[in-house]
């Protein structure tokens, strides 16, 4: 026991409070405890210790952004759009599988990794990116709040600045556990959207079928379509939980030992985030059905006034509760990813197990996002509509990138020894990222070319998407690895093995595969981010028009 605790001990975390007893909200694990686990009780008991980092990151995606964009996909176009959430699934699994791996075996955040195995410029790039865009997505979280509030007849200023202080206050503690608690109490409140679906009677065969049959709005302009699209995309699989699930499962201190059960977690979380998800399109396109306000979404307050309008008023006030619940778990999340990342690459201290005076950068880039994005949104004159429909959308166009990153890690014997990808993941994966930027070839094409039509559409996602797939089949097939025995053997080390220190760690062979992913990279972020700029700023004028 002594040297297993030793090897952990050993590893690249670069706060000490990272390493220590796994003190979760539900339960307790000793550190160093890899004692096998025998019977039912034993499981279960481990499992509620380790609950957390996945239910956390999975709900907190249905935050105040995906509260707009689901609904807007609703209101506008029925339950048309639901098959996007169920090709998301396995998206979702596969991103967030691989960096709970990372994080339990590293100990190293994404952002740091990402620096020390791509150099400087995309160490820089991933933090900046993160930042900016995490910024944006806190003040879409406390424009949520707002809204909620409107609707309430609660005053906006003291609701949005008790929302900021309580979300300050929550993480501060320098209680773990705490926080967890205090995160998995608003997992809770996210079920206040099942009521609203029953109460709503939404046609659950109707919701079936276009769950899982795809399909395009009929009569429908098609840049808009795309440009939802990449919006519910960018909402359900966005950057930020990348960084926030590596950075929490390592605060946490999970080890490979207990992998699978924070697999569990993360599936667990899948299915709450995928019930909220659907739950939202589903009422709001069945209570604006055959209404006039069908086809012209306004924002989350005009759903709730849709919703008492047309149902009655406790579906309105459950789904208003439930959104300032999503915002608050949306905003803390958040913000903790970016800290997270900076106080990774800086070196700071950063954990939730530190107090405020211990951590006082950690704490600072927190608060001081949450604090910047509440007076803004106080302020008058800030465009919120455009805004959070925007942030959406960049972040699912940012998210090939990120994907990208994630692969290669994945694929980085130094860093992940035995636990690297197998190749069957690989060849996943790489489908993911071809449709991921194929979605964003549609949408550029869609902007370019309004009329392109909906076969064309799918020629591209399917053409593009079999050649980016055949080009990573033959390079799995092509790539200098280890033996099976190799592997084999490797594999037995699981349990305890841990990434060395940084320093430790042999420099980075770029291959020729990597070099290529880096060069469509960069051409893939200068050509898409500008032309979805440019469609933003068309929706910006045409809305001031």
């Amino acid at each position: 026991m002594k040297e297993n605790k030793a090897n952990q001990d050993k590893s690249a975390v670069l706060d000490r409070a990272h390493i220590g007893d796994i003190k979760g909200a539900l339960g307790t694990i000793k550190h160093g405890d890899i004692a096998k686990r025998d019977g039912w009780k034993a499981h279960i008991a481990t499992f509620l210790a380790i609950l957390g980092p996945g239910l956390i990151v999975m709900v907190g995606d249905n935050d105040a952004g995906a509260f707009g964009t689901y609904t807007q996909a609703a209101q506008n176009y029925g339950t048309t759009l639901l098959w996007t959430l169920m090709l998301l699934v396995p998206v979702l699994y596969v991103n967030q599988e691989m960096v709970l791996r990372l994080g339990s075996v590293t100990g190293v955040g994404h952002a740091r990794l990402i620096l020390e195995r791509f150099g400087k410029f995309w160490g820089a790039f991933s933090v900046i990116d993160l930042f900016l865009l995490n910024a944006l997505t806190i003040v879409t979280e406390f424009i949520g709040i707002t809204l909620a509030l409107s609707y309430l007849g609660l005053p906006k200023e003291f609701g949005v600045i008790a929302s900021a202080i309580l979300t300050m206050i929550a993480a501060s503690t320098g209680d773990f556990r705490k926080f967890e608690r205090f995160s998995l109490m608003l997992v809770l409140g996210s079920l206040f959207l099942v009521p609203v679906v029953i109460m709503v009677h939404s046609p659950l065969g109707q919701i079936a079928h276009d769950f899982i049959v795809p399909q395009l709005p009929k009569d429908a302009k098609l840049s808009e379509v795309m440009l939802l699209i990449i919006a519910i995309v960018g909402t359900t699989v966005a950057p930020w939980q990348l960084f926030f699930q590596q950075s929490y499962v390592i605060d946490k201190r999970i080890t490979p030992r207990f992998i699978n059960y924070e697999r569990f977690d993360l599936c667990l979380g899948i299915v709450l985030v995928m019930i909220g998800a659907v739950a939202m399109m589903a009422f709001t396109a069945a209570t604006f059905a055959g209404h006039p306000e069908f086809g012209n979404f306004t924002d989350a307050s005009g759903v709730s006034v849709g919703l008492e309008k047309y149902v009655g008023k406790l579906p309105a006030i459950f789904f208003a509760i439930a959104l300032i619940d999503a915002s608050i778990i949306g905003a803390s999340a958040v913000s903790l990813s970016t800290a997270y990342a900076i106080g990774d690459v800086l070196s700071l201290n950063h954990s939730l197990h530190r107090k405020p005076k211990e951590a006082k950068g950690f704490y600072l880039v927190y608060c001081g996002l949450i604090a910047v994005a509440a007076a803004l949104v106080l302020t008058p004159g800030t465009p919120l509509g455009l805004l959070t429909n925007a942030v959406q959308t960049l972040a699912g166009v940012l998210l090939p990138s990120a994907t990208v990153f994630l692969l290669l890690l994945c694929n980085d014997k130094a860093v992940l020894g035995p636990w690297v990808n197998s190749r069957g993941l690989n060849i996943f994966t790489g489908a993911i990222v071809a449709v991921l930027v194929m979605l964003s070839v549609i949408l550029t094409a869609s902007v370019l070319w309004p009329d392109l039509g909906e076969k064309t559409i799918i020629s591209i996602l399917v053409g593009g998407s079999l050649v980016a797939l055949a080009i990573s089949i033959g390079s799995q097939f092509f790539k200098r690895g280890h033996s099976e025995t190799e592997q084999s053997a490797d594999k037995s080390l699981r349990d305890t093995w841990r990434m060395p220190p940084l320093a430790e760690l042999p420099a980075k062979r770029f291959t020729v595969m990597n070099r290529i992913w880096m060069i469509v990279l960069r051409a893939y972020l200068v050509i898409a981010g500008g032309l979805v700029l440019i469609r933003i700023v068309q929706l910006a004028t045409a809305t001031q028009g």
